[in-house]
Order: structure tokens, then sequence, then C-alpha cells
């Protein structure tokens, strides 16, 4: 029997809104295990605590209490939740992706540059040429214009701003890939495209755990499904 690529433990975080002095609870006693290869999705009502969840797994939320087991290609299970800094930066370049709703890139930073920078961090710099060509590759297959190639995108829609940040996720084939309503602001035609780009992921062997509305998008995608609500599984 295969080890998990990811487990989760009782995992707990809430969040303090001191303003008015009251604790608000993100998500409590999670448990679950994702298996290498396998698409888990996460449904439920905005507010019930998934990308809660989804940001503890990255770390941009530290989570109270429970463990999330990570099998890393580099340094066996390690646990997210207490990993030094320097792990999880490595992590997060090299083995993670992570697509947000939110694009928040360094400014100054043109579309194409974005997602050159995530292709060399898996083609290197030595492979600069190859690089570029997946870029461009990558842009025109989520219709990013190329006029707008070198502008900076925070003149973008919100539905290019999501297809950027897709597409900087997704260049770098991660082993492990976390997806936040991928679909959020899109319309159907790139709905199609970034299910296309998912189900090639899956057929290469990347491992998904993606949390969504869209119901229709998700048929035929998940292996499996857990449904949220007031933070907790049901």
């Amino acid at each position: 029997m295969s080890t998990p690529l990811l487990s989760i433990k009782d995992l707990s975080k809430s969040f303090v809104m001191h303003n008015v002095n009251r604790r608000v609870m993100g998500c409590q006693h999670i448990s679950f295990d994702v298996m290498p290869g396998e698409f888990v999705g996460i449904t439920g009502r905005s507010g019930s605590g998934k990308s809660t969840i989804l940001r503890c797994i990255w770390r941009t939320n530290l989570p109270e209490s429970g463990s999330i087991l990570y099998d890393s290609a580099a340094f066996g299970v390690v646990d997210l939740c207490t990993a030094p800094e320097r792990q999880m930066l490595y992590l997060r370049a090299n083995e993670m992706g992570y697509v947000s709703q939110f694009l928040n890139v360094l400014p100054r930073q043109t579309a194409y540059d974005i997602v050159l920078k995530s292709a060399l961090e898996t083609y290197g710099v030595e492979r600069m040429e190859e690089a570029r060509e997946h870029t461009e590759r990558m842009l025109r297959h989520f219709d990013i214009a190329e006029n707008l190639w070198e502008l900076f995108p925070r003149t973008f829609s919100g539905g290019e701003k999501l297809r950027l940040n897709i597409a900087a996720a997704m260049i770098k084939r991660p082993r492990f890939l976390l997806l936040d309503e991928p679909t959020a602001s899109l319309d159907n035609a790139s709905k199609v495209k970034v299910r296309e780009l998912i189900e090639q992921l899956k057929g290469e062997g990347t491992t998904m755990l993606g949390i969504f509305h869209d119901l229709e998008f998700m048929e035929g995608l998940c292996d499996r499904e857990f449904n949220m609500q007031s933070g907790v599984i049901v």
C-alpha cells in the first residue's frame, strides 16, 4: 500500500479580530490523506474554511494545532506546520505550486517575466531558451495577448490576472499543486483551457488538492470530494 503524499491530522486554525476582540474559527479538527497522483476536491460555502486549509499547507497561515505531513522528494516526510522556513522556500520553489484567486507579485514585473520566473525554477537558467518557449506557449494557451506580455498586470482585468496566476503555477509542472478556486472569475472558454491543463498534469502524475464552488467544472476531474461546513468536514 502506497504512502500518502499529504497527511493532515487534527488541523485547527482560528483568527483573532483584535478590533472587536473576537476569535473566528477558520477550520477545526481536519484530518484526511491525499495519495500520490490523486486529485482531491473540497467544496462548501464561502467562509466554511476551505481556503484556510490550503493556506496552512502553503504556510501563509501558521496552524495552531495538528500536523501536515508531506512526503517530499528532497527531505522525506516533513511536517509543514513546523518545517524550517528555508525548507518551506525550497518546497515552494521546487515541489509545490499554488493557484490563488488573487495575483500577488512583485511590482514592476511584466506578465511575461512572472511566467518566465516560474519556468526558470523548473528548467534552470542554463535552459533559458527552452524556458522562454514554454513561457510563450503557456501565455498563448491562456489567451494572454502578446501586446500584454510586456505590461504590468496591475492594469489587467480580474480574469486576465487569474489566467496569468494559473499559467505561472502550472508551468512549473509541480509535484503537488494547490488550487484555490481556479475558475472563480473565468469565462467558459478559459475554464476549458484550465481543465485541459489539469487533466494533462494529472496524466503526468501531479497530485492535486483543490477547492471549488463550480461543481460542474469538478465533474469527472476529482477522485474524491470532501464537503466543509462551519470549519469542519462533514
